[in-house]
């Protein structure tokens, strides 16, 4: 069995949930085995996760994992595996994720791998790939061990609905108490995360200043986008952190990647050359992006993003 572990956020699944079930799903059809759903505290429409592939969701329902510990879920997940026999775990590669692959790992004694982006192969050797040294290449792992743990990199593959609901199962494991304390949570509410957005627009210093940046939510409000910028924007205030894409930033993966007035630095690429299209938008021609841009308009920023802008509103009027 494969077991995913889906990720919800104040009782609402998250898509990176769906996309982890579906590529559970294609990781059981390979191996010739079945997929199951794992859901932790209080979520919400936890049987619409049989829709994606998953044959069975189980769920612990303490409500002490309403809030994240990342040992307290490390543990939960590993005694849930044991319980169903899965022989693969599955999680988003998440900040979640992230927190308590390792863990999960050194409980089962399970070979891991971090980021993967493809789906595994079990003809006689489990081998999965990822993409390392910024994108530049992709290496293939064989795990031997008996039990595997993976977790999937955000925007590899779409969720797809192959089946029906599920009725959810109970599972009754040990909830140990967490060692620590939350007083206080603080998200970025009513935009879509950046490492879940399928369309980002963004921007560097070629903005001139912070007073500027309407253009760009304007683009990115027509689009349903989310907006980002590079980290010199980030670092002089122009804009919040959590919008800094690029290697010592937030790596993303979205189907769209619009960038105006941002040079291209090697830093930022690697956050962003897992793009599927990328669009570079500057009025230096030698700017280093454009050589890995899909397309590329060499013009001012502030002529070419307002044209942009209603052009796709004429657009969408139209049709």
């Amino acid at each position: 069995m494969v077991l995913v572990f889906a990720e919800s956020q104040k009782g609402q699944f998250k898509k990176s949930a769906f996309e982890a079930i579906t590529y559970g799903k294609k990781t059981a059809d390979a191996m010739g085995t079945t997929c199951a759903a794992l859901v932790l505290g209080t979520a919400s429409g936890a049987d619409e996760l049989g829709k994606y592939g998953a044959s069975n969701v189980y769920h612990v329902a303490a409500d002490s994992l309403d809030q994240f510990d990342s040992q307290v879920y490390a543990n939960v997940i590993a005694q849930a595996v044991e319980k169903v026999g899965a022989k693969v775990v599955i999680v988003s590669h998440s900040s979640t994720g992230k927190s308590i692959l390792g863990r999960i790992a050194v409980r089962l004694n399970a070979g891991s791998v971090a980021g993967v982006n493809s789906v595994p192969t079990a003809d006689g050797a489990f081998k999965v790939k990822k993409n390392v040294f910024s994108g530049k290449a992709i290496a293939e792992y064989q795990i031997d061990s008996d039990v595997k743990a993976l977790s999937l990199m955000g925007n590899s593959l779409q969720p797809e609905v192959v089946g029906e609901a599920t009725a959810v199962e109970t599972l009754e494991v040990e909830v140990p108490s967490s060692r620590i304390t939350i007083k206080e949570v603080k998200r970025i509410e009513g935009t879509v995360p950046l490492p879940e957005a399928e369309l980002v627009v963004s921007a560097g210093r070629g903005m001139k200043g912070p007073e500027n940046w309407g253009i760009i939510e304007d683009l990115a409000n027509v689009l349903g986008a989310t907006t980002a910028c590079s980290r010199p924007v980030a670092d002089t205030g122009w804009r919040p952190h959590h919008e800094h894409v690029g290697q010592t930033g937030v790596a993303i993966r979205p189907n769209l990647y619009i960038a105006a007035g941002i040079s291209g630095a090697i830093q930022h690429l690697a956050g962003v050359n897992s793009s599927k299209v990328i669009v570079v938008i500057n009025k230096d021609p030698e700017a280093p992006f454009f050589k890995a841009a899909d397309y590329g308009i060499c013009a001012d920023l502030f002529d070419v993003v307002p044209k942009l802008t209603e052009a796709i509103k004429k657009y969408k009027a139209e049709n």
